[in-house]
């Protein structure tokens, strides 16, 4: 069986990139690495794109990829087994709570007369 050409072998991405290099280069009076005849050429317009892609279609360009790999873990990862009750939850829920309560802040109701006061000055202040 044929080994795959580097084309089969890229993703779309990688294909443009190396396209799209490699024309940058054409278009920089790089050397071609196909030969293409004269009207070849012209009957693709000189497009260093076009050129680009023969090439890599010939598989001639010395394009290598890099595609980095996930390093591996040796160490093995620990599991922590720790099953909680109903009661032990219960627990645990009624301790938060009477810190909360502890620590909570008490606030006290208004008193409606001064509410009325504090609304009035504010007017006052108004006109």
């Amino acid at each position: 069986m044929p080994e795959p050409k580097l084309k089969d072998k890229l993703t779309k991405y990688e294909t443009a990139r190396i396209i799209g290099a490699r024309a940058l280069q054409i278009a920089m009076n790089a050397p071609l690495l196909v030969k293409l005849s004269k009207e070849e050429l012209e009957k693709i317009q000189y497009d260093a794109l076009k050129i680009a892609e023969i090439e890599l279609e010939s598989d001639v360009l010395p394009i290598s990829v890099k595609r980095p790999f996930p390093k591996r873990k040796e160490e093995k990862l620990k599991r922590v087994k720790e099953y909680a009750s109903d009661e032990k939850l219960e627990k645990k829920m009624s301790q938060e709570e009477e810190e909360i309560a502890k620590e909570g802040e008490i606030m006290g109701l208004v008193n409606p007369e001064e509410e009325a006061e504090e609304i009035s000055e504010e007017v006052k202040e108004e006109e």
